[in-house]
């Protein structure tokens, strides 16, 4: 008689699973799916379908990018200027709009984090501590 719980247990865990990843993706904008997803698309099935629903996420959204990123894909392997210029030259103007507005903010977010990463570091130097480790080498403590 017991045997009639497995499906309803498999069923049950496997809804915690994607009720679990729907709540990672909502908090924080999707900081604390980051590692998981990192860790998933080690599995090959699993980066294949990360890769998919990306890709239909990005053609939803932005279809020259989409298309543009296609035409660049088989560039991206090998860096090759040569290479690269030639996939340039073959996109409309429309996606290759599309393709630096999507560089130029890639760009941006990086940035930001250098910036916010060197605002640490120099508040770091002027307090006195070392950058890998706390500030407090150089402070005495009081005596109560």
């Amino acid at each position: 008689m017991w045997w009639l719980y497995v499906p309803l247990i498999i069923i049950s865990v496997v809804l915690l699973v994607v009720l679990l990843l729907i709540l990672l993706g909502r908090f924080r904008n999707g900081a604390l799916l980051k590692p998981v997803i990192r860790s998933l698309s080690r599995i090959g099935f699993m980066r294949r379908f990360f890769t998919s629903v990306s890709t239909k996420a990005i053609e939803r959204q932005n279809p020259e990018l989409a298309s543009a990123i296609k035409k660049l894909n088989p560039v991206a392997s090998n860096p090759n200027p040569q290479a690269v210029q030639k996939a340039m030259s073959r996109l409309t103007p429309a996606e290759r709009r599309a393709y630096m507005e999507a560089a130029q903010e890639q760009n941006e977010v990086q940035e930001t984090a250098n910036r916010q990463m060197r605002r640490r570091l120099q508040q770091q130097q002027a307090r006195g501590g070392r950058p890998g480790g706390g500030g407090t080498a150089g402070r005495k403590r009081k005596r109560k």
